[in-house]
């Protein structure tokens, strides 16, 4: 069985005081055999890692530069947040693809740059409302998908993670049906599987789109969705930690169900 997994995106939310109050409560509560990765913003990275030290709740990075040093003011490379304890890093999340124009081959250098590093890459992948009643879901995310495979191969892909995203579901509190989300992640799988078999069967594909406690067990319970991308619901402690309860849970069962 792949590992679950369950990001915590806070996008630009925080504060050394909220920070106090969410991780605390979240290092006592046992997610095993869940992974558990928590992404806040850049500049409380250190503050992050340090109350995360010792649990098992992975650090991860927001976003990262594909250049490794130079004259790129307010940038972060994939070596600074190496250094702070990044695990995962997130790369080409919606938001950066709408607000800051991310194409897709800057996608493909950023991904690549963290890759290299020894880190494990994020893909964000997604439509928009309007693609989506285009009938363009397929185009749309297969070729953001293929921006990393003609850069990088599929071999690139095999420790990393790719996280399907509708951007019509997030922050909207619309959430794409189990159903929906399957269909979607089981033709990422095929796609993948078409350039490398193995590569397809080992890596985990999240979903994310107003992922919370209520919604997560019956979006894990498809066979092809691995696991979450937590936007708003990571910012109350309870909340996330009974997403994080629910997806443990779900994974124990499904275990214990294995002749």
């Amino acid at each position: 069985m792949r590992q679950k997994l369950i990001i915590a995106n806070w996008k630009m939310n925080g504060s050394t005081v909220l920070l106090e109050r969410l991780l605390p409560p979240l290092v006592r509560t046992s997610v095993k055999p869940v992974q558990v990765v928590v992404c806040p913003p850049m500049a409380y990275l250190a503050q992050a890692g340090a109350l995360l030290a010792g649990s098992r709740i992975m650090l991860g990075a927001q976003n990262a530069s594909e250049h490794n040093s130079g004259a790129y003011t307010g940038e972060t490379s994939v070596t600074m947040v190496k250094e702070l304890g990044c695990k995962y890093v997130l790369v080409g999340h919606s938001e950066r693809r709408h607000h800051y124009g991310e194409t897709d081959d800057l996608v493909a250098d950023k991904f690549a740059s963290i890759y290299k590093a020894g880190l494990v890459p994020v893909l964000c992948i997604g439509e928009t409302e309007a693609e989506r009643d285009a009938n363009k879901t397929r185009e749309v995310v297969l070729r953001q998908v293929d921006a990393i495979l003609e850069k990088l191969g599929p071999c690139a892909l095999f420790n990393a993670v790719v996280a399907y995203e509708p951007r019509w579901a997030i922050g909207t509190g619309n959430t794409a049906t189990p159903e929906q989300a399957q269909s979607v992640h089981q033709m990422v799988r095929e796609h993948i599987s078409e350039a490398d078999p193995i590569v397809a069967r080992h890596m985990p594909i999240l979903y994310g789109g107003s992922v919370n406690a209520d919604n997560i067990a019956d979006l894990l319970a498809m066979p092809d969705i691995d696991g979450g991308l937590v936007g708003g619901a990571s910012l109350e402690s309870e909340e996330f930690i009974d997403t994080c309860r629910a997806a443990r849970l779900l994974r124990n069962s499904m275990e214990e169900s294995l002749p």
